[in-house]
Order: C-alpha cells, then structure tokens, then sequence
C-alpha cells in the first residue's frame, strides 16, 4: 500500500484531469456510478489515521476498485488545518465526487453540506456520531450520512489501569476540547472517578505545540494518564510517551496505534478493521444500496488488550497474571 500511496495523491492533484469520473452527483438515496469519483478526506497524519486510511484504500482493491482505471481515488489531507478542511469539501463539490469518506469528526463535520446536497457521507472513526451531529440516532441514517464509530472503551481501559496499578488515586486527562470526540469521552472519565471515588487533572491544549509543557504539568499532578482517541494528543504522541515514560506516569489511550506510538496499554479495536468497514459501506452504496439502509457500524466488541513493551520496560512495569494469559493480549515491539 505504501508504494500506492503516491500515485493516489497524484490522482488527488490531478483529479481535475481525471477521465473516469462519472461527472453526476449523488443522489440522496444510493449511487449506481460507472467509474465513480470516490472523495477522501484525511484530518492529519499521525498512526490512528493512516492505519484506517491504508486499509481502507487496501480493501477498496480488494473489492476490485482500481484507482485511474475504473473510478479515481480524490484522497486529500487536510494536514491538521481546520480551514484545509473547508477547501477540500468545496473542492469535492466541485469535482463532483461521487461518494465522500471522511476520517475524523472535524472532517465528517466539514462535509455534512455535500449531503444535504445529495452526495453519500461515509464517516469513520466518528466516537459518538449523534452528539457530532451527524446523525440523530445509530439506526436513523436518513440525512444520507452514515459510517463507522470507534468508541472509546473507557471503563475497560481505565479498569485495565487499575488492575495493573491498584494504587491509582488520580488519573489524568489531555485532549483538546475542540474535538468533540474528546470532550465525549472526558464525561465518561470523568463519571468512572466520580464512581471509583478518583480523583481527575485535566489538562487542555488546542494544538501539538501546547503538548510537551501541559504534558510535564500533568505528569507533575497525576498518577496515571487515560487518553480517548483525541487527534491533537495522537499527532504528537511520541513526545507524550516520552515525558510520561520518565516520569514514570503510565499511559493509558484510547486506540491501538496509540499504543504503537508509545503509550503503555489500551483495550480496544483493530484500527484496520475499521477502515475495511468504510471500503465495505461505500462499495454498498456505489452498487445501489440506499444510504439509509446501512445503519452506523459501533467498533465495541472483540476488543483486544494492546500493551508497548518498551514502555512497560521503561516504566518498570509488571503485568498481573490475569492479563499474561489473556488470549486476547497482543504485546506491541516485542
């Protein structure tokens, strides 16, 4: 895939050029294109994003679809910039994109208009699409919006937290309090201390810059940090797990490439099954299925135990038993 990439995002450039665009909007209901234009559209790049975007674009092959020979990949990277975003729906609208596939909720946000106007939004990696707005329940995808949701196992990760580290007395919180995502999960942090009777920090920041001074603040304060699946903290996740891993503060996040990126340990999904899923829904759609038949696929089952090795060495570490024989661990760098 990675060797594909770059013809992908000469396509992208070149779309305008492009001969095997359909040229026809979507209609509200379903699409039936030849040769569809096929719009994606990434936030940033850190792991968690690209790993969807790969196996995304991986099964778009697998199920036959062949970027410049019978439909064009319109793949656009928005490189973190809320105002990228703006220009790259508008310029999918202008293009006539069949289908659109947005990673992220700032991104699905951004697009919502290209809906309303009868082109299919498929979202990924949206942890509560109804507080974002995009739909008003999991099953009601009339708003010809639908997707998948990654959402957090907070209780499981902070539970995990617990049983590694039974004398936590405070956990810590970072995110961005832009992205709704975060801000969804911080009230699910927050009612699992309120519950345990724990005490919370939080720390906000608004870009990766802002990261390793609030994360050395935080470390100073807590005694464990619990992430969600926030997109600033992930861009710039290396240089949390580095001043938290000196610290000797455990990290908990919440996905997998997170993980890999150097946080301790999380319980969650396998990040390429949910892009497979978004592959899945759009090759539905593009054979004539209504939007609004495919209801919103919830990521919050067969969740794996994801712990990095060299940050549990770092931090001195020792797993329970009753992790080591999880049959569901998986132990990243070992």
């Amino acid at each position: 895939m990675k060797k594909l990439l770059p013809m992908i995002l000469s396509a992208a450039m070149l779309s305008s050029l492009a001969g095997c665009s359909s040229g026809t909007a979507a209609s509200s209901a379903s699409v039936s294109a030849s040769n569809p234009r096929i719009g994606l559209i990434q936030l940033m790049e850190h792991t968690s994003l690209n790993e969807i975007r790969d196996s995304f674009l991986d099964q778009l092959t697998a199920l036959g679809y062949e970027d410049g020979v019978n439909c064009t990949i319109d793949y656009q990277n928005a490189q973190g910039d809320m105002n990228n975003l703006t220009t790259i729906v508008q310029t999918m609208e202008g293009s006539k994109d069949d289908i659109v596939v947005a990673i992220t909720t700032p991104a699905a946000q951004a697009a919502v208009d290209l809906a309303q106007k009868g082109t299919p939004l498929i979202f990924s990696a949206v942890t509560d699409p109804v507080a974002a707005g995009l739909v008003t329940s999991l099953t009601d995808t009339s708003a010809n919006i639908t997707g998948t949701s990654d959402a957090v196992a907070i209780n499981k990760i902070m539970d995990l937290a617990l049983e590694i580290y039974p004398d936590i007395k405070t956990f810590g919180y970072l995110y961005n309090p832009g992205e709704d995502n975060s801000v969804a999960n911080l009230a699910l942090v927050q009612a699992y201390c309120k519950e345990k009777g724990l005490s919370l920090e939080t720390q906000g920041i608004t870009s990766g810059n802002e990261l390793q001074t609030a994360s050395s603040a935080l470390c100073s304060k807590v005694d464990a940090i619990v992430l969600g699946n926030d997109n600033t903290v992930a861009e710039s996740m290396p240089v949390l797990a580095n001043i938290a891993n000196a610290a000797k503060i455990p990290v908990f996040p919440g996905a997998d490439s997170m993980v890999k990126d150097g946080g301790f340990a999380t319980v969650g999904i396998d990040y390429t099954d949910l892009g497979k899923e978004n592959a899945n829904i759009v090759d539905k759609v593009l054979k004539g299925t209504a939007v609004s038949d495919i209801p919103v696929k919830v990521f919050n089952t067969d969740l794996y135990i994801y712990v990095n090795k060299a940050s549990m060495d770092a931090l001195g570490a020792e797993l329970p038993d009753s992790i080591k024989n999880d049959s569901k661990l998986v132990i990243v760098g070992d």
